[in-house]
C-alpha cells in the first residue's frame, strides 16, 4: 500500500481503508466506481480513471454500447438456460474474463492475489498482468489454493509485454509455462505511448527484477515527444516478433490490442489462436474506434472457429449481449475490478462478477436467450 499513512483522495478527503462488508447500496459496477474514489489514493486514482489526451476514445468506447440497441424477444423457453462457454479447449461459466490491469496494490494491500482469488471463486477467467505487483508464480499459487480449498476455479493467463531483449521476453514465457498458466496474452498496442504516472514507493512490476529497463514512455515534457528514431520505436513489437513468438511456445497464443480487420486476419494467418479487440481502455491513441464498432468487421475476416475477445468500456449485462451479438466470444472487464478491489478486496471483485452475471442472465432473458449460442445479431436493433 502507499506509505503516506494518511494519503488525500482525489475528492481531497482523507483515503478510507477497504470496507470488511459489500456497502448497501452498491447494485452495479457504477457503483463500485462512485464509491472507489474514496478509498484510492488521488495520483493514483487520477491514473487508473485517465485515458490519452483529451480522453475521446476513453469516452466513445462507453458511447458505441450505448447507441447500440437490443431488440428484446418475449415468450422464449428458459428452461436449461445456462451462460458456459468453450474457450481455447476449457469451459468457462460464463463470457466473462478480468482484464490484465497493472499495479493492483495500488488499490489494496493484497492486490492480485485477492483478485485472483475472487477470480476462482467466481469462477471467471483471470489474465494476470506482466506489471502485476505480486509475482506470477505467486498469483499462480493463490489460484491453486483457491481451487483445492473451493472444489472450483477458472482460467488462468499470462499478459506479456515484450521486453528489449527478447532473451527476458523469452523468460516471462518459460516461468509463465512452469507456473501453469494456459495462455499468453501478448499486448501490441502499448508500447509507444504516454505516461505521467510516477509509481509510489513500495509498488514496482516485480517481474521484471533483473530484466533490462525498457524505454522510457514518452511524457508531458513537450522535448521528449520525440518517437522516431528513439529506442521507444525501435523496440516496438512487430510481426516478426510475433513469428518468433509463436515459434517459441506451444501455449495458446492470444494477440491483443488490435482494431484493424487486416492485422487481426494477418495475425491469426501468423499463429494466433484469438485476438483481444482492445484499444486498451482508450488509454493508448486518442481518437480511435471503439472496440466494438471495428468487432462486425474483424468478425468477417476472422475464422469462425478463433475466438475474438472484446475489451474496453464492458460495465453492463447488456454490454456483454451486444459483443456477443456483434462476434465476440468472451469480454473482458478491466477498471471495474480495480474498483471493486479498493472498495472491499477480494469480497468486492466478487460480488463485481456476480454483479455482472446476474446482469447478463436477465438480458438473455429478455431478448429471449437461453444459452448463448441464441445471442445474434438480429437483437440489434438497427432502424
Amino acid at each position: 500500500m502507499l506509505s503516506d499513512p494518511t494519503p488525500s483522495t482525489a475528492l481531497g478527503e482523507p483515503m478510507l481503508p477497504a470496507h470488511q462488508r459489500i456497502p448497501a447500496d452498491i447494485h452495479s459496477l457504477p457503483d463500485y466506481e462512485r464509491h472507489a474514489i474514496r478509498h484510492v489514493e488521488r495520483d493514483a486514482w487520477n491514473h487508473l480513471q485517465s485515458g490519452a489526451d483529451r480522453e475521446v476514445s476513453l469516452r466513445r468506447n462507453r458511447e458505441a454500447f450505448d447507441a447500440l440497441k437490443l431488440l428484446p424477444e418475449p415468450l422464449a423457453d428458459l428452461s436449461g438456460a445456462h451462460t458456459r462457454t468453450q474457450l481455447l479447449g476449457s469451459e468457462h461459466l460464463s463470457p466473462i474474463m478480468l482484464a490484465p490491469v497493472a499495479y493492483q496494490r495500488l488499490v489494496h494491500p493484497q492486490g492480485e492475489l485477492a483478485t485472483v482469488r475472487a477470480a476462482m471463486a467466481m469462477q471467471t477467467g483471470m489474465m494476470v498482468s506482466t506489471l502485476a505487483t505480486h509475482t506470477m508464480e505467486d498469483i499462480a499459487q493463490a489460484a491453486q489454493a483457491a481451487r483445492r480449498e473451493l472444489g472450483r476455479g477458472a482460467s488462468l493467463y499470462f499478459q506479456l509485454y515484450s521486453q528489449p531483449l527478447r532473451e527476458d521476453t523469452l523468460s516471462l514465457v518459460r516461468r509463465a509455462e512452469d507456473a501453469g498458466y494456459e495462455a499468453v496474452v501478448w499486448t501490441v498496442d502499448a508500447g509507444i505511448k504516454r505516461s505521467r504516472f510516477t509509481l509510489p514507493p513500495g509498488i514496482d512490476p516485480v517481474n521484471l527484477r533483473g530484466a533490462a529497463s525498457p524505454p522510457r514512455q514518452t511524457s508531458d515534457l513537450m522535448s521528449e515527444h520525440i518517437v522516431f528514431g528513439t529506442p521507444l520505436a525501435t523496440q516496438a513489437p512487430d510481426w516478426d516478433d510475433l513469428a518468433w513468438l509463436r515459434s517459441q511456445t506451444a501455449l495458446p497464443l492470444i494477440v491483443k490490442g488490435i482494431l484493424s480487420p487486416t492485422a487481426a486476419s494477418r495475425a491469426v494467418a501468423m499463429g494466433a489462436d484469438a485476438i483481444v479487440v482492445s484499444n486498451h481502455g482508450g488509454r493508448v491513441l486518442d481518437g480511435v474506434v471503439a472496440p466494438i464498432e471495428v468487432l462486425p468487421a474483424i468478425r468477417a475476416v476472422v475464422p469462425s472457429h478463433v475466438p475474438l475477445i472484446l475489451d474496453s468500456g464492458v460495465r453492463f449485462g447488456t454490454d456483454i449481449v451486444k459483443a456477443l451479438a456483434l462476434g465476440a466470444t468472451t469480454v473482458l472487464v478491466g477498471r471495474p475490478q480495480l474498483h471493486a478491489l479498493a472498495v472491499a478486496g477480494m469480497p468486492g471483485v466478487a460480488h463485481m462478477l456476480h454483479v455482472l452475471r446476474a446482469e447478463l442472465e436477465l438480458a438473455m432473458a429478455q431478448t429471449g436467450c437461453a444459452i448463448l449460442c441464441d445471442i445474434s445479431k438480429r437483437l440489434i436493433y438497427t432502424n
